[in-house]
């Protein structure tokens, strides 16, 4: 994906309503709606056709080749616009729109039991700032700044609801999750092409091997894919259509704001 050429950026954004076109029946001034990575469609490719209107062969996304909904105002497309409850805090909605329900619909979609291993390679965001801080110091040395990434990813994860963390610089990752009884699910969140593919041979026969970051190409052993019957696959964002359509992000305002 070539860099943005907007002037303003952001996706997962919420806002009110203070100006509508005459053309406008969905929405009124006064209405709270949330803007996330999809920003538009044209209804009439085939992606659009299917109902993938994420997917659309003329997208548009916020923040990347429209403007975003970083700044004081922005615009948001009828058809891309999510109504949000006006009394939900938009600092806790925003993050829904886009990361947050990307991540439960695709996890959703698999349709793995309860009880099953589930690994998770990455911790999103985690990284660029953790890099910007330990850059910081006069002489970082490369060693003990990897020593503190991996300290500060345990730390974080684990409050989070991990049960177990593998540091996958020290650890035969595959060995370590076989252990556990290998894992029904890997997620993978964060490029790392060192290791992601080491990650298939972690999976538990008819594991599923979900993909949520655009990477360089990497390679899978189909030795592993095929006698196990492993499912390696890739999932896009979501579009604001699914969102109302499976009433996701509504029912998880409610609970929030409750």
């Amino acid at each position: 994906m070539s860099p943005p050429r907007v002037q303003q950026l952001g996706h997962e954004y919420v806002g009110t309503i203070v100006a509508i076109p005459t053309s406008e029946t969905k929405s009124q001034i006064g209405d709270r709606v949330g803007g996330a990575w999809h920003g538009a469609h044209d209804s009439a490719c085939r992606a659009c056709s299917r109902g993938v209107f994420q997917m659309c062969d003329n997208k548009a996304i916020n923040g990347v080749s429209r403007n975003g909904g970083y700044g004081e105002y922005a615009t948001i497309r009828t058809e891309a616009g999510v109504r949000i409850p006006n009394h939900a805090d938009p600092a806790t909605v925003a993050p829904l729109l886009c990361a947050d329900v990307t991540v439960f619909n695709g996890m959703r979609l698999m349709g793995i039991p309860a009880g099953e291993v589930v690994a998770v390679q990455g911790l999103g965001g985690v990284n660029l700032p953790l890099t910007l801080n330990l850059h910081r110091f006069e002489n970082p040395d490369e060693e003990a700044s990897s020593a503190i990434s991996r300290f500060i990813m345990r730390d974080l994860a684990m409050p989070l609801g991990a049960t177990d963390y593998i540091d996958t610089l020290a650890s035969d990752i595959a060995a370590d999750l076989q252990e556990l009884g290998g894992a029904a699910f890997i997620i993978v969140t964060a490029p790392n092409t060192n290791v992601i593919g080491s990650l298939l041979a972690g999976l538990a026969v008819q594991g599923k091997f979900l993909v949520y970051t655009a990477i360089v190409p990497v390679s899978f052993d189909t030795i592993l894919l095929v006698p196990r019957a492993l499912s390696v696959c890739g999932y896009g964002r979501v579009n604001m259509h699914v969102i109302r359509k499976k009433r996701l992000l509504l029912r998880r305002c409610m609970a929030l704001s409750a």
